[in-house]
C-alpha cells in the first residue's frame, strides 16, 4: 500500500502538520524534528504528491536550468552539469527542467517571460554565458525570480559556484614550458565568455613568469566546439614557426586540435603537445589520453543547486562556492623535440 503522510507522522510521534511543514522546507520547523522526519520518509520510501505538495506550500518546487543553445548543444560540459543538477534536486525533492535559450536570438526575453508565467518555477540555475548575461539577469530581478550561477563573471554578490580558472590555465601551461615549450600557442573560447578571458589570462601570466614574450599570431579564436578547434588549429599550423604545444580553452576544441593534427601526419605528443580544459569524459576517450584541467563539472551543478536550495527554503542568502580545481597530466603532452 502507498505510504501516506499520516503514516510517517505516526511512526515519528509528530502531527501531520508537522510533516507537511518539513517537505515544505518551512524554516520554523526544529533542525532534529526536520532529520527525524526525513529519514523516516526514507526509510519508508514516502513519495509526496507534487502537485499537493506545491499547493499547500504555494511553491512549484521546480528549479530551472538555463543554457545557451546557440553554441555546441551537445557538450559534455552542460551534461555534466545536468547530472549534478539532478543530484541535488532528487536529493531535496525538487524537480528540474532544461531550458535551451538562444542568447542572441530575437525572442530572448519573450522566451524567458514564457518560462516564469507557464511553469510558476522557483528559481534558476544559470550555466555560461548566461551567466553574465545583463538582459537575462535583469528581466529575473524585475520578476523576482531567485537564481544562482556557475562561473559568474562577476563575483560580488552572485551565489552558486566557481573555481579559480585564471590560476588553473597558468599552471597547466607552466606544464608546458617545464616541458621545454616556447613556441606555445592557446585557442581562446567564445568571446567575453568569462572562461575565456580567465584562460587567456592564465596563459599571458605563464608566459610573462617564463620570460616568453606574448605573441598575438600564436593566439586564435575558438567557440568551445570540436569544430572551432579545427579551423583553430589548421589557422595555427599555417605559420611559418607553428607551434610545438596548443593550450585549447577546452576539451572539445582540444579534440579538433588532434584531429588537425592528424590531418597533416603531426603525431601527438611527438611532434606536437596538445592539452585542453574541464576534463570531461572526452579527455581519456581520446588517444593518446588529454592532458587537461579536472573542473568538477557535476559536483560544481550540485553545488549551485544546493546554494539556490538553500536560499528558496530561507536559511540564508546563498554564497558563492569556490572549488579547488587538479591538473590532469597524460599522454598528449611531452617534452619538447
Amino acid at each position: 500500500m502507498r505510504v501516506r503522510l499520516e503514516d510517517v507522522a505516526r511512526a515519528t510521534g509528530v502531527s501531520p502538520k508537522t510533516v507537511s511543514r518539513v517537505l515544505n522546507e518551512e524554516a520554523s520547523v526544529k533542525e532534529s524534528t526536520r532529520q527525524k522526519v526525513l529519514a523516516a520518509m526514507e526509510s519508508m520510501n514516502y513519495r509526496p504528491s507534487p502537485a499537493a505538495r506545491g499547493l499547500a506550500g504555494r511553491r512549484s518546487f521546480l528549479v530551472a536550468m538555463l543554457y545557451d543553445n546557440n553554441n555546441n548543444p551537445a557538450s559534455t560540459y552542460l551534461a555534466e552539469i545536468q547530472d549534478g543538477v539532478l543530484d541535488a534536486c532528487d536529493a531535496n525533492r525538487y524537480s528540474m527542467m532544461a531550458c535551451p535559450l538562444r542568447m542572441r536570438g530575437q525572442d530572448f526575453i519573450r522566451r524567458v517571460d514564457a518560462l516564469i508565467a507557464d511553469h510558476e518555477i522557483d528559481g534558476v540555475i544559470m550555466t555560461p554565458p548566461l551567466t553574465d548575461y545583463p538582459p537575462l539577469l535583469q528581466r529575473l530581478q524585475e520578476q523576482g525570480v531567485p537564481y544562482a550561477s556557475i562561473s559568474p563573471l562577476h563575483r560580488g554578490r552572485a551565489i552558486g559556484v566557481c573555481m579559480d580558472e585564471q590560476q588553473a590555465a597558468e599552471a597547466l601551461v607552466n606544464h608546458l614550458v617545464e616541458l621545454g615549450h616556447r613556441r606555445i600557442a592557446h585557442i581562446v573560447g567564445i568571446a567575453n565568455h568569462g572562461a575565456s578571458r580567465w584562460r587567456l589570462a592564465g596563459y599571458k601570466d605563464a608566459l610573462a613568469a617564463a620570460g616568453i614574450t606574448y605573441d598575438a599570431q600564436y593566439v586564435a579564436q575558438g567557440e568551445f566546439t570540436f569544430g572551432s578547434g579545427v579551423m583553430a588549429a589548421r589557422q595555427l599550423f599555417a605559420l611559418p614557426q607553428r607551434p610545438t604545444a596548443i593550450f585549447a580553452a577546452n576539451d572539445d576544441m582540444a579534440a579538433g586540435v588532434m584531429w588537425a593534427a592528424n590531418e597533416l601526419g603531426l603525431k601527438v605528443p611527438r611532434d606536437l603537445s596538445v592539452c585542453g580544459f574541464d576534463d570531461t569524459p572526452l579527455a581519456t576517450q581520446l588517444w593518446p589520453p588529454l592532458t587537461t584541467v579536472r573542473q568538477p563539472s557535476r559536483e560544481m551543478g550540485k553545488l549551485a543547486a544546493l546554494q539556490l536550495m538553500e536560499l528558496l527554503r530561507g536559511r540564508g542568502t546563498g554564497l558563492l562556492v569556490q572549488v579547488p580545481y587538479a591538473l590532469q597530466l597524460r599522454e598528449s603532452t611531452a617534452a619538447v623535440p
